[in-house]
This record gives structure tokens, sequence and C-alpha cells, in this order.
């Protein structure tokens, strides 16, 4: 204990001694301290096993994008089609050809190549994929994004800790938890975050008075049936009116940038959503999902993916320098994820089918490893045959790098346990 206390720094003694008065007066905190403290002391010369993430920026591609036109190429004639590969800074990593920018960036990036899922259709895909469990009729699971909330908190107590932009209405969010747990949907990042201003004459003091009466008329009601539905109209007003009084507000915004600024992330929704997520972590919004159609490639896949591959490639590319620029990307976890691969084998229509059992991904920032490649797919991209990784231990890794307590559980209404990662593994080695 002695030796314990010794090594900690002023701000850490200051912790301590905060955490022992509260043990004192009957709290019982010191104990998990001193447990935190002395795995960090244990874990000295190891590996690192989390990362240094406030926030998360997750782009999500919709339709199961090709590892094999993407961030996992092969020489193969049969496999690769009409598409090359092309080096980057890293010796050996190479990527497709539509992938100039983010081949720049490669020594921020680590690239996951050794996903695997049991999941080939896309909703139980997708779901998969953001939740780490299994889509049950039965109840609905949270996504990793309401786990960030959950167990970490937020960190802009006006803004919401959690949007989605260009999402499906068939979003996980918050699953079994309360609804102040889910995202905020953002349709349109051009359009930004609409009705989020008091109505014309109406002053704040008005409408505080106006919400006032309306408690005290639910009040009766509320102690009668203090029910999740009910628990959640009341969340839903408190925080729209902190929403609406908020300074930062106008970070969802994004006609506040420069026009260059704006060309550079790419004129399409996508390349807009991420300088919108860009902007709302910048005002610490802790975790914002942009989604991106259209990688269902059937048919054409490589037309599709030339068109879809540049338009991933101009945003993350200039996402993960911008915000390394800002000083953001350190603390800042960049995630792509997908539901599933493509096959190797090129069908009749010049396309590629769904493939669950081999696909990539991709993560920066954060605390993440750059220039790190993790597992190995065999010649034809059809096999992982080098550290296999499941889905729940890719959002182990995610919620690693949050520092979010993994072995935490909580309980749907039913009261089965759930935690945030499902028997998930953090991916080792994937840590600076």
């Amino acid at each position: 204990m002695k030796k314990l206390v010794g090594s900690l720094d002023d701000l850490s003694r200051r912790d301590f001694a905060g955490y022992l008065a509260k043990s004192f007066l009957g709290v019982g905190l010191g104990i998990p301290f001193l447990q935190a403290r002395l795995r960090a002391s244990e874990a000295e010369g190891r590996a690192p096993t989390s990362g240094s993430a406030k926030r998360v920026i997750y782009l999500y591609m919709s339709g199961g994008m090709s590892h094999l036109d993407t961030l996992d190429p092969k020489t193969n004639e049969e496999v690769r089609g009409p598409l090359s590969s092309i080096a980057t800074p890293v010796d050996g990593v190479r990527v497709s050809e539509h992938m100039t920018r983010l081949a720049r960036q490669m020594h921020k990036v680590a690239l996951v190549r050794s996903l695997t899922s049991n999941q080939g259709a896309h909703e139980r895909g997708r779901y998969f994929m953001r939740t780490g469990y299994t889509q049950r009729g039965t109840i609905r699971h949270p996504a990793t994004g309401a786990w960030a909330l959950r167990l970490g908190g937020k960190l802009n107590r006006t803004l919401p800790a959690y949007v989605t932009i260009g999402g499906d209405s068939r979003h996980p969010g918050a699953g079994f938890m309360e609804a102040k747990y889910a995202p905020l949907p953002i349709g349109d990042p051009d359009a930004g975050l609409q009705n989020s201003r008091l109505p014309k004459g109406v002053s704040m003091t008005t409408m505080q008075r106006r919400l006032g009466i309306a408690n005290r008329l639910d009040a009766v009601f509320k102690a009668r049936y203090n029910q999740r539905s009910v628990r959640a109209y009341t969340d839903a007003y408190r925080q729209a009116i902190s929403l609406m009084s908020s300074q930062d507000l106008q970070a969802f915004d994004i006609n506040r940038e420069a026009e260059s600024t704006r060309a550079a992330y790419g004129d399409n929704a996508f390349g807009q959503g991420c300088l919108l997520a860009r902007r709302l972590i910048e005002k610490e919004v802790r975790y914002v999902e942009v989604s991106s159609g259209g990688w269902d490639t059937h048919q054409n896949n490589f037309d599709r993916i030339r068109d879809k591959a540049q338009e991933l490639d101009q945003a993350l590319g200039t996402l993960i320098a911008d915000l390394d620029r800002r000083g953001l990307l350190g603390d800042t976890l960049v995630v792509v994820a997908t539901e599933f691969g493509r096959t190797p084998k090129i069908n009749q229509n010049t396309g590629r089918d769904h493939y669950p059992k081999a696909f990539s991904g991709l993560l920066a920032g954060g605390g993440i490893k750059g220039g790190h490649v993790h597992g190995l797919t065999n010649e034809k991209g059809a096999e992982v045959i080098e550290n296999p990784v499941s889905v729940p231990d890719f959002n182990a890794t995610i919620a690693a790098a949050l520092g979010l307590p993994q072995d935490e559980v909580i309980e749907s209404d039913s009261g089965r346990p759930f935690t945030v990662a499902h028997k998930g593994k953090p991916i080792e080695g994937i840590f600076a």
C-alpha cells in the first residue's frame, strides 16, 4: 500500500484522498480505485490493452463493403478483377487503387483484415456489428454508442452525447436501455438539426414556466406510472430545453465551414456527414455514427466500388488529416465498419455476393497503433488464416479504446444480464 501511494502523482494523490474519505464515510469507493491502480501497476512493461479515446467517429459502410476491392486487395487475377492495388508508406501494406488519400495516412491507421461473422443477411449483420449480439425477437440490444453513453457519461452537458447521421430506421439505438441513451438522428448533414430553436415570440422564461405547469399537472400520473415510456417523455423535454439553450448548438451547422473545407470532405452526403461528425466531436459529443449506403454490389461491383471507395477515401483521408491537424486524433477513435465482405468469386453479373466468413475493418486514433495490420486472409481473401477477430472482439476493442468497463453488467427489463461486448476480447497488440 505504501509503495502504491508513494508512486501516485499529485493529482492521483488528491483523487486517492477523495476516494478514501468517501470510503470512511461508508460509500466504499476506495477499493475499486486501488484495484484499478494495482492493475495499471501490474501492466507496466506489457503491451497496452486500452486506448486514449474520449470520443468515437464510427463510419458504417451499409450493404457489405468488399474487402477485396478496398482494404485487403489480392494479386490473384481470378479474384481481383480489373482493379489494382497501390503501395502505402508502410512497407508491404497495399490498398485499393481508389484509396489514394487513405494510403498516405496509413502510418496513422490500423487495418483489421481478419474480421469474421456468422451473419450473412443485411439486417442481422448490421445489428450484430452495431451491438455484438445476435438479433432476437424477444429483446433489442443497445448499440455500442448507447453503451458508451451509459458507461462513459456525457462530455458536453448540453449537447446530445450520441448522434447518428444518415442512418436507417432499424438502427438498434438504445435497445433495452432508457430512451435518454438513444442517438439523436440527423438525416441530412446539410440541413443540420431542425426545429432546435424556440418558437417565434416565446422566450426561455415563458417556455420554462409552461414546462413547470405541465410538470405539476403530470406529477400524480408520473408517480403512479414510473415506467420507462413515461420517463422518456420527461427526458426528451429536458434534453430539448438543454439543447435549445446550448452555446454549442452551432456545431450542427456545417455552413459555417469554409467552402474549401467542405469541398475537401467531398460533395456528397457521406463526406458532409464526416465533416459534421468532426464539428460535433470538437464540442465533446462522445459518439457519432455516419452511414454510407450502396455497398451491396451484387451487380457491377467494380464500377460501383470505384465510386463508393473514392467517396470513402476522400472523406476518411480528409477526416484523419483534419483531426490530426487540430490535435484531436489522439483522443478520438475513428472506426470503419461494415456487416460483412464480398465473395472472392465474381458472379455472372460482374458482382460479388455476401461473404461473412472474412472481411476487413479499420481503426485510427484514440491510442491505436498506426501503420499496423492485424490478421491475414489467404491468397484469395476467402479464409482467415491468422488472428481471427469476431464482431464482439471488434466491439470490445472500441470499448477498450474508450476505457469502458467491459465486465460491468447491465440488466434488461426482464432481468437478463448484458455487457458492452458480449464475451468479446479487445484485439491484442493493436494499442500503441
